[in-house]
């Protein structure tokens, strides 16, 4: 049990260095659009009012997080001259 598994764990260095330095970035396949989000939003809202927002999402088949953004995609389009 004393001999290290040959597989490379997360923090294992590259065996080449230079290599992988010079390497370009492997872009990760998206799922969901959700994943391309990086900011978090919290905000207080009523005990009635979440429960109504979570049966909303449920009647419609969506997530909480989901139908949030879609409605804020709706309500906050993005100026003219931002990105999509």
């Amino acid at each position: 049990m004393s001999e290290r598994s040959p597989k490379r764990s997360f923090a294992s260095r590259p065996a080449d260095p230079e290599s992988w330095i010079k390497a370009p970035d492997r872009q990760a396949q998206h799922v969901h659009p959700a994943e391309e989000f990086s900011a978090r939003l919290t905000i207080d809202v009523t005990t009635d009012m979440r429960g109504r927002i979570k049966i909303a999402a449920f009647q419609r088949g969506q997530t909480v997080a989901d139908m949030l953004r879609a409605l804020f995609e709706r309500e906050f389009p993005p100026l003219s001259g931002e990105g999509p």
